[in-house]
């Protein structure tokens, strides 16, 4: 082997010139591509958005319970879209 095919060590301060390894596709990651390809993205997102609207219209729009209302329509839609993909 000549000399210039040894892989050497990264010096201190110095990168390699690479880019990071990708991380791996997780199942979960593979189900919400399978259910956003059934789905537009912004037709996910215009249905959170109207669930959530209703949430918040149920509680009389009082303040601070926004993110709340978000999150808990977001997992609605989700297991309804999921639900949907499956059958």
């Amino acid at each position: 082997m000549s000399p210039r095919n040894v892989s050497t060590p990264a010096k201190p301060g110095k990168t390699s010139g690479k880019a990071p390894a990708a991380k791996s596709i997780t199942a979960k990651t593979r189900t919400r591509t399978k259910r956003l390809g059934l789905v537009a993205p912004e037709d996910r997102l215009r249905f959170i958005a109207e669930a959530a609207y209703f949430k918040a219209e149920q509680r009389g729009f009082a303040e601070g319970g926004e993110l709340g209302d978000w999150v808990e329509a977001e997992a609605e839609i989700d297991a309804l879209l999921d639900s949907r993909g499956a059958g």
